[in-house]
C-alpha cells in the first residue's frame, strides 16, 4: 500500500498543512490539488482508494478520501460557501483562520463562534451535481472494478447512528426521519449560531457552508421514501451530491464521471435547526410548500445520499475495467498492452464471431452484422446528422420464446452498459422515457432514455400486441425513433424542449420489419432450433472461457476509439464503382445505398483492426450488403408482404 494512510483516511488534515503554510494565499489550493495528483500516481495508489460503488457507505469513514464512478443525472443551480472564515475564541479572544473548501460544516472547537463580519472572511461559489451509479453498467463491470479493489474498510465506528447498519438497498425503503442524534453533534454546534449563521436566511441567494443543506426534514414530516432518482427501474448502489470546485463548466448532464474527494457524511446535515423551522413557519404557506420540496429534493440524508467534495475529476470515455481509462492519447494508445492486443485482433474477432453466429442460432450473416453494430459510435455530427450511428433490426426473431431475452444476456455479457426494453403497450403508455423538469422541486427528474454515451439498448418488439397507444405511448415512439434517427433525446423543459446528442447503439429485435426506424434490416435465418433455449444459451457461455470473454469485451471497446481515414486513391475507386453500380442499375441503387456501403465498409475495416479502408474490405462490404439484401427479398416473396 502507499505509505502514508494520513491522505487516505485524514485528507482535511493534509488541506490544514498546506492552507496552514500559505495562509489566503490561493495557490494553496493549487498545491492541494497536486499533492492528490502525485499520490495518485504511485504504485496503484487509486485501487487503495475505497470506492462507493463497491463499499458500503457504512464502511468508510467520515472525511475519509473516497472515489465515486457515476454519470451526472442532474446539476444545481451553483451555491456561495464560506472559503476562508475566522473563528474568535470566548474565553481569550484569540482568532484563527479557517478553510471552507472541501467542508459542509464550520469547523468550530469548543468556545469558538463564528465572525461573520470579518473582513478577512472570503465567500467563494461551487457547483453542486446530483450523481448517480452508471445506468445499465453491467455486472461483469462491477465484478472487476470490486475486484481489482484493494482497499481495506471496516465499518466505521467515528460516529453511531440511530440505526443499524444497512445496504443501500435497505436505505431506499426507509423512512426518512432524521437521525435523532444532536447531542453528539456539539462539536460543530457549540455556539449560538456556529452552523446556522453560516447561512443568511433573508438573502435571495444563501451563503452555504453547509447547514443549510440539511434543513428540510423535521418540518416536513415526510413519510414516503426519497427517490434517488435512478434512470432505470431496479438499480442499486448509492446516489450522491457531489460539489465540484475547479472547472466545473467542462462538465455536462450524463458525462460519466470518476471522481476523487472527501466523503462528508456528518449527520447534522440531516437535522433541520429550531431556528430555520421558524423561519419557515413565517413564510407563506404556498412559497413555503415550495421552499420545503427544493429542500427535500436538494438536501436529503447524508446517510442515504452522501456528500462528495471533489478534489480531482476525470470523464471518463468508457467504463470497461480491463483497459486503460483513457484512449485516445498517444502514450495509452501505443502502449504495451494495446499494441500487443491489437496484434492479436484476427484471432479474436474470429473467435467472437463463431460465438454470435451461435448465440443467432448458426446465422454467420447475422453475426457479421451484430459486430458492426456494437463497435459502432457517432464519431462526429454534420449539421444535424450524426455520423457513425449503425441501428439494426434483427427480424425473423421466434415469437413466445425466449430467444430475445437470452440474446440479451450474451449482449450484457460483452458490453460494460446495456438496457432491455421491452416494448409492451403497457410499457409505452405508463413508463416515463424522457426528462422532464420539475420546478416545484428544482430538478430534473430522470427518463429511461438519460443514458450515457456508448450504452447498449437493446429494444425487444416481439413482445408488442395489438393495443392503443395512448398519448404518452404516442410520445415515447416520438422520443425512440427522434433517438435513433437523430441520436438525440429532447428533454422536457415545461415551456421548451432541449436537446441533449447521444451516442446509443440501439438494437431491435422483432418478427417482422420493425415499426421503428433502423439503419440496417437484417433477417435471421436460424440453423438450428434447439428444444430449450435457456440450456442452450447457458450452455453456450459456460463454455468459454473467462479470459477469451475478457479479449471479446476488450475487442468490442478498444474499436469504438480507433480513428478511421479513406485514401484519396480509394475513394476514386470507391467513386467510380458506384458510378458503375447505378449504370448497372439505376433503379434500386441510391446515394443512401453508397452512404449504407460505406457505414458498412468503416465498421468492417474497424473490425479486423484496419484504421484506413481497403480495395478488399470494400469488395467485402458490398458482399455483406448484397447477401442481406438477398434475404430480404427472399423473405418478401416468402411472406407476401414488406419485412
Amino acid at each position: 500500500m502507499p505509505c502514508g494512510e494520513d491522505w487516505l483516511s485524514h485528507p482535511l488534515g493534509i488541506v490544514q498543512g498546506f492552507f496552514a503554510q500559505n495562509g489566503v494565499n490561493p495557490d494553496w489550493e493549487k498545491k492541494v490539488i497536486e499533492y492528490f495528483k502525485e499520490k495518485l500516481k504511485e504504485n496503484n495508489a487509486p485501487k487503495w482508494v475505497p470506492s462507493l460503488n463497491e463499499v458500503p457507505l457504512h464502511y468508510l469513514k467520515p472525511n475519509s478520501f473516497v472515489k465515486f464512478r457515476c454519470m451526472i443525472q442532474d446539476m444545481f443551480d451553483p451555491e456561495f460557501y464560506m472559503g476562508v472564515y475566522e473563528t474568535v475564541n470566548q474565553n481569550t479572544k484569540a482568532r484563527v483562520l479557517h478553510f471552507g473548501k472541501y467542508r459542509d460544516v464550520a469547523d468550530c472547537g469548543p468556545q469558538q463562534e463564528l465572525d461573520l463580519n470579518s473582513p478577512r472572511s472570503t465567500t467563494l461559489e461551487r457547483q453542486t451535481f446530483y450523481c448517480v451509479p452508471v445506468p445499465g453498467e453491467s455486472t461483469w463491470v462491477k465484478e472487476a472494478y470490486v475486484n481489482a479493489n484493494q482497499a481495506r474498510v471496516s465499518p466505521s465506528t467515528s460516529y453511531t447512528p440511530s440505526r443499524h447498519k444497512r445496504s443501500y438497498e435497505d436505505d431506499e425503503d426507509m423512512d426518512l426521519q432524521p437521525h435523532k442524534q444532536k447531542d453528539q453533534h456539539t462539536g460543530a454546534r457549540q455556539t449560538g449560531g456556529s452552523v446556522s449563521g453560516l447561512q443568511w436566511c433573508g438573502e435571495s441567494k444563501r451563503l452555504e457552508t453547509e447547514a443549510s443543506t440539511g434543513q428540510q426534514l423535521n418540518s416536513l414530516n415526510l413519510s414516503s421514501p426519497f427517490d434517488l432518482n435512478f434512470p432505470l427501474p431496479g438499480e442499486k448502489g448509492p446516489a450522491c451530491l457531489v460539489k465540484v470546485y475547479e472547472d466545473w463548466d467542462c462538465f455536462k448532464v450524463n458525462d460519466v464521471l470518476e471522481l476523487y474527494g472527501i466523503l462528508s457524511v456528518d449527520p447534522v446535515l440531516s437535522i433541520l435547526s429550531n431556528d430555520e423551522r421558524d423561519t419557515s413557519a413565517l413564510l407563506d404557506p404556498m412559497e413555503c410548500a415550495d421552499t420545503a420540496e427544493e429542500q427535500r429534493v436538494h438536501s436529503p440524508p447524508a446517510s442515504l445520499v452522501p456528500r462528495i467534495h471533489v478534489v480531482l475529476a476525470q470523464k471518463l470515455q468508457h467504463i470497461n475495467p480491463l483497459l486503460p481509462a483513457c484512449l485516445n492519447k498517444e502514450e495509452s494508445r501505443t502502449c504495451k498492452f494495446v499494441s500487443s492486443f491489437m496484434s492479436e485482433l484476427s484471432p479474436v474477432r474470429a473467435e467472437l464471431l463463431g460465438f454470435l453466429t451461435h448465440a443467432l442460432l448458426g446465422d454467420s450473416l447475422a453475426a457479421e452484422y451484430l459486430i458492426l453494430h456494437l463497435i459502432s459510435a457517432v464519431y462526429t455530427r454534420r449539421d444535424v446528422l450524426p455520423l457513425g450511428k449503425f441501428t439494426m433490426n434483427l427480424s425473423g426473431c421466434p415469437r413466445n420464446s425466449t430467444f430475445t431475452e437470452h440474446l440479451y444476456r450474451i449482449i450484457q455479457h460483452l458490453v460494460p452498459a446495456s438496457f432491455r426494453l421491452q416494448m409492451t403497450i403497457e410499457n409505452m403508455n405508463h413508463l416515463k422515457f424522457i426528462p422532464h423538469k420539475d420546478y416545484t422541486a428544482n430538478r430534473l427528474i430522470s427518463g429511461l432514455l438519460q443514458l450515457p454515451n456508448n450504452t447498449s439498448l437493446v429494444i425487444d418488439e416481439t413482445l408488442l400486441e395489438q393495443g392503443q397507444l395512448d398519448t404518452p405511448g404516442v410520445h415515447n415512439v416520438t422520443a425512440l425513433t427522434n433517438l435513433i434517427t437523430w441520436q438525440k433525446v429532447d428533454y422536457d423543459f415545461s415551456y421548451h424542449q432541449m436537446e441533449f446528442p447521444c451516442s446509443i447503439n440501439v438494437l431491435i429485435t422483432s418478427e417482422g420489419r420493425s415499426l421503428l426506424p433502423a439503419d440496417c434490416q437484417i433477417h435471421l435465418q436460424p440453423q438450428l432450433i434447439p428444444p430449450n433455449m435457456e440450456e442452450y444459451m447457458n450452455s453456450l457461455l459456460s463454455t468459454v472461457l473467462p479470459s477469451v470473454l475478457n479479449k471479446f469485451r476488450i475487442y468490442l471497446t478498444l474499436l469504438r476509439f480507433l480513428d478511421y481515414s479513406i485514401s484519396d486513391e480509394i475513394t476514386k475507386a470507391v467513386e467510380d464503382d458506384f458510378v458503375e453500380m447505378r449504370k448497372n442499375d439505376p433503379q434500386s441503387i441510391t446515394a443512401d445505398d453508397l452512404h449504407q456501403l460505406l457505414v458498412v465498409a468503416r465498421f468492417l475495416s474497424l473490425s479486423a483492426g484496419q484504421t484506413t479502408l481497403s480495395r478488399e474490405r470494400w469488395l467485402r462490404a458490398k458482399q455483406l450488403e448484397s447477401l442481406r439484401r438477398n434475404r430480404l427479398q427472399q423473405q418478401k416473396c416468402v411472406n407476401g408482404n414488406e419485412l
